[in-house]
């Protein structure tokens, strides 16, 4: 019964999101709100309504259109990202917006619009390039030669919580055509998902061009936080230059599932095979950091072929469950705290992982990695996280490791202790091991030891590509 009475109807769906909206309110809140009314009284709103689009509403940071053409719906789009741009050249407050498009069936609930027509063009916002627009397939059929706009064929792709493959047009925005250019990373990253034998979606990132380097996936990421978090990306820019890097989020963190029944440490080994086999990689390097070292072991154990390098920062061979009962207490302890206090809208918690983690941060670098926090995991995510982590151990592993590997580790970190990384390094054949002078788990780019552990790791796969 209640399906007959739904209002239905094929419509041009728009949704648009502001890039790194949290950080810049995070900054500056007074600013940025007053920079996006702005944006929305002059640019916006005068776009959306020379093309007859209907705002249906706007989320903050985001907003969702309808159209009765297709066509309106793009013109509009281009219309809107070509003015920001020329906006943003000379602004002193800079907003980027991404854009999706596509056409399909809505459901009409009041003034609201619901259903795969809407959700299609949430997923492509997502993985649209920033000051730029994704158009999904159906929607250009009707577009193609008609708006002015140089578009390009970006394949199928695995949108998230979308069972089939979407074929996406791409336009990457006013700089690539001859506008200004929108202000953001050196680099663009492309999300896309793949599915694990389990089901579990894994969302994963491409960026760069040159050979392939896979970055393992660790606790605490999110593909699309980090990338736009200045004190975080500095380590992804450096991957990214001069070579194709590929990343993931692991199951039951970042744009990967959450709600997964498997929580385990053969199934993060199993999701980096799923990733690699998507992207199609034949022969590449590891970079990992922290609990990201051990999977890549088990992974470069089992694929020997696939792997031509490992770098291992900052991780170990046991977890801390595995090292002891006065260090399984402590944690115990954690955890028993982390089913309390993750979710709390309090960071006072997050700051205690904060303090371990980058104890010399200032204090807006520690309000950036207490954000990352609580994006990346939902609080039982956390738990069953920090639980799975702690039972790992590639002891036995890592005498088979037949690869060139580079350890290195920071002195004073109060995360993986430095007799860890010692001890990994220590158990892989003929495995480097350098040193770093200083306290933080996640190296800040304006410390010391980031130029010596960037100067290590370019060294290192120089020596491979030279091969």
């Amino acid at each position: 019964m209640a399906e007959a009475q739904l209002t239905r109807r094929l419509a041009a769906v728009m949704a648009a999101d502001v890039v790194g909206y949290s950080r810049m309110v995070g900054e500056d809140e007074a600013g940025t709100l007053g920079a996006l009314r702005e944006v929305l009284d002059e640019h916006f709103r005068p776009a959306i309504a020379r093309h007859k689009g209907r705002i249906v509403k706007l989320m903050g940071d985001g907003a969702l259109v309808e159209f009765a053409s297709v066509i309106d719906a793009v013109s509009a789009a281009v219309e809107f990202q070509r003015a920001m741009a020329q906006r943003n050249a000379s602004a002193a407050k800079p907003i980027v917006l991404r854009i999706g498009v596509n056409l399909g069936d809505i459901i009409i609930q009041g003034s609201d619009i619901l259903g795969d027509g809407v959700n299609i063009a949430a997923r492509l916002e997502a993985q649209a390039p920033p000051g730029g627009v994704l158009v999904s397939d159906a929607a250009w059929s009707q577009v193609a030669g008609k708006v002015d706009a140089p578009f390009n064929d970006g394949g199928e792709v695995q949108l998230k919580n979308i069972t089939r493959l979407v074929r996406v047009w791409r336009w990457k925005g006013a700089e690539k055509d001859g506008g200004a250019p929108a202000p953001g990373p050196q680099h663009e990253q492309e999300i896309h998902f793949c599915t694990a034998p389990d089901g579990a979606q894994i969302a994963y990132a491409t960026v760069g061009s040159g050979p392939p380097l896979v970055r393992a996936p660790h606790w605490m990421s999110h593909l699309e936080y980090e990338w736009h978090n200045p004190f975080t990306r500095h380590f992804i820019e450096e991957l990214a230059s001069g070579y194709r890097l590929i990343r993931f989020d692991q199951r039951a963190n970042g744009l990967s599932d959450w709600e997964v029944e498997d929580v385990s440490f053969d199934t993060f080994v199993s999701d980096m095979e799923t990733v690699v086999d998507a992207v199609g990689l034949e022969r590449f390097p590891i970079v990992a950091l922290s609990q990201g070292c051990a999977i890549s072991i088990a992974y470069a154990v089992r694929h020997p072929e696939r792997v031509s390098r490992l770098v291992l920062f900052g991780g170990f061979a046991r977890g801390p469950f595995k090292r002891g009962a006065a260090e399984k207490e402590r944690v115990e302890a954690m955890i028993t705290l982390m089913k309390h206090g993750w979710g709390q809208d309090n960071p006072s918690f997050r700051q205690m992982f904060t303090s371990a983690f980058m104890p010399g941060a200032t204090q807006e670098q520690m309000q950036w990695f207490n954000e990352l926090q609580r994006r990346s995991a939902s609080p039982d995510n956390a738990v069953r996280l920090r639980r799975a982590v702690s039972e790992f151990d590639v002891t036995e592993l890592c005498a088979k490791v037949s690869v060139p590997t580079l350890v290195l580790h920071c002195r004073g970190d109060a995360v993986a202790p430095f007799d860890e990384g010692r001890r990994l390094a220590a158990m892989i054949p003929g495995a480097r091991f350098v040193p770093l002078e200083s306290n933080n788990h996640i190296v800040i780019e304006t410390e010391p030891a980031w130029q010596r552990l960037k100067q290590e790791i370019r060294e290192f796969l120089k020596a491979d590509a030279e091969v």
